[in-house]
């Protein structure tokens, strides 16, 4: 078995025996509330126990994970129960965070060995599950986007309703503060302090005077804007030859290969143009031999989406899709998930923004916004027919959503900058709107 050090973008424990404890809080906090069952749960539940096909691919999932792998949750019953009460919490922060890792995808850390059996990647990837998930998240999304949910954007401890935490604080305690300006790619840099507090209240748009800052719920806070003038297009970068970095991320992938139509579920997911596009009439545009770049963001960061060119909006589209899906490659790695961003870009529910560029050496380009696991809602703030500068907003991920990609056509010819990294999956933020590119054809 193979160990990962960390979880991408930080969403989930990097130590594995914390997030079994944290599941076995979870099922013994399940067993003891007797929630009633929330109806899009129940409708999952109902649908399982009607259709022989689903039956057997739950149970197999479980049934399928090898001895040894210590999952506490043995049964979908089980996972059914614990996500049932995940949809009346929010995600808070534990201070022992800096060496283990944050919860913050609770449904996909209950999921974390099934999605990587064959009964799971065959549940997983089946439309009518993923339709009964979504409204599971959707409800979810509903609690975060409630007052219900600030109970965890406090300065001090949180005692319920999550008892399965160790230590939980809430999200303006020091440490958590701390945390967040640790992904400050420009900390301490110019103005930018680096007293953590003082970092927060330089960067973010909030009343640090007012309860939970200002914001009216999880998702407000989570979907929280720079305040003007923090980031901002360089004069330099208004050069229309520059492409600016569309999200607060970090470069996890380049390719000047990328085909038309590829088997993105083979060893290495080569992307497939067609597939991530879902075969919009404006994929054609692209053809073989075109160049993606991807980067993830951090569950810590900023999660709003900014134009990396000027340009002309011509179509846009949300795709339905997975949500629990890993490349079946990956097995039973608990890397899965993070190697598998490149799958997912196919599958995954996600956001298609095409613009026009004005600069005709770029033409037409594509913005693909990937959501990751749990709620994945992937907001378009942009109409076919806008105008757009280079950094202006164009979308958000709400709680849920940590990769992204540039597509370019296969004559665009692209000197990448990517801040002195490789791409990989332990590199680190470079800051939204800065120069990630520049053409040179």
């Amino acid at each position: 078995m193979n160990h990962v050090k960390y979880r991408v973008g930080k969403w989930l424990p990097s130590d594995r025996s914390f997030l079994n404890s944290w599941i076995e809080k979870k099922v013994n906090q399940v067993k003891q509330s007797n929630l009633p069952l929330n109806p899009a749960i129940a409708d999952l539940r109902d649908t399982i126990y009607n259709d022989p096909i689903l039956f057997m691919g739950f149970t197999s999932m479980y049934d399928q994970i090898p001895q040894g792998y210590n999952e506490p949750v043995k049964n979908f019953e089980t996972m059914l129960l614990i996500m049932n009460q995940i949809l009346q919490e929010a995600p808070c922060y534990s201070n022992i965070e800096n060496t283990i890792g944050l919860v913050g995808f609770p449904i996909n850390a209950i999921l974390d060995w099934a999605m990587g059996t064959q009964g799971g990647y065959l549940t997983f990837t089946n439309t009518l599950v993923n339709e009964k998930l979504n409204a599971i998240l959707n409800e979810w999304k509903l609690f975060l986007q409630s007052s219900d949910s600030q109970y965890v954007l406090t300065n001090g401890p949180i005692f319920q309703p999550q008892p399965d935490y160790t230590n939980p604080i809430g999200w303006f305690s020091p440490d958590a503060l701390e945390a967040i300006a640790a992904m400050d790619p420009l900390r301490g840099q110019g103005n930018d302090p680096q007293d953590a507090l003082a970092n927060f209240i330089y960067n973010y748009q909030c009343d640090h005077n007012a309860p939970h800052f200002g914001y009216k719920s999880w998702d407000d806070f989570f979907t929280r804007e720079f305040n003007p003038g923090v980031r901002e297009v360089s004069d330099a970068d208004k050069d229309p030859s520059v492409i600016v970095n569309a999200c607060e991320s970090a470069p996890y992938n380049c390719v000047t290969n990328a085909m038309n139509r590829d088997k993105f579920w083979m060893k290495g997911q080569p992307y497939s143009l067609l597939d991530i596009m879902d075969n919009h009439p404006l994929a054609e545009q692209f053809g073989d031999n075109s160049t993606v770049y991807q980067a993830f963001l951090c569950a810590k960061t900023y999660h709003r989406w900014n134009s990396p060119v000027d340009g002309k909006i011509v179509a846009v589209q949300n795709v339905l899709g997975t949500y629990y899906a890993e490349a079946p490659v990956e097995g039973y790695d608990p890397a899965g998930p993070n190697d598998s961003q490149g799958y997912i870009t196919e599958i995954a529910a996600r956001a298609l923004i095409f613009i026009q560029s004005d600069n005709e050496k770029i033409g037409l380009m594509c913005f693909v916004a990937v959501g990751m696991a749990e709620v994945s809602s992937c907001e378009i703030t942009v109409n076919v027919g806008d105008q757009v500068k280079k950094g202006d907003p164009i979308g958000t991920f709400h709680f849920g959503g940590s990769t992204h990609c540039l597509i370019f056509r296969p004559d665009v010819n692209i000197d990448f900058d990517f801040h002195g990294q490789t791409p990989c999956l332990n590199t680190y933020n470079i800051p939204v709107k800065a120069r990630i590119g520049v053409i040179t054809n």
